[in-house]
């Protein structure tokens, strides 16, 4: 799961875009967690090309970091939140993932970040 506002719009960002389109083809499963109140028809069409779930706040009723959020992203991923990994540059929303049990990737570079999920979910 990847938050947008600081992760996704990074200078460096589309490096993170093909790492998700490749992740997918990996069959690795995707989502996007905003606490935006929610998106254009064109934008969400744009991103189901990177992820398998779109949820946002304003759509669910609840935010970051409250961890039902969280487990409402991992249940629309069709996951148990354990075996989730959420990537944010907030430490707070870190937290909140963390207390609904998924693994927190601090978001301070696209690169460091790559290097994290690279651990966390191998190719190959």
């Amino acid at each position: 799961m990847v938050d947008f506002a600081g992760v996704l719009t990074d200078p460096d960002a589309g490096r993170f875009y093909d790492y998700l389109a490749a992740a997918r083809e990996r069959g690795v499963r995707t989502a996007l967690l905003s606490n935006a109140p929610g998106a254009s028809d064109e934008v969400k069409n744009t991103m189901s090309d990177y992820f398998d779930a779109l949820v946002f706040s304003g759509e669910v009723g609840v935010a970051k970091p409250d961890p039902a959020v969280y487990l409402i992203a991992a249940d629309r991923l069709g996951l148990p939140a354990a075996r989730c990994a959420f990537v944010d540059d907030s430490a707070t929303n870190i937290r909140g993932a963390v207390q609904a049990g998924m693994v927190g990737v601090q978001h301070w570079s696209v690169s460091e970040t790559l290097d994290e999920l690279a651990v966390l979910f191998p190719a190959g």
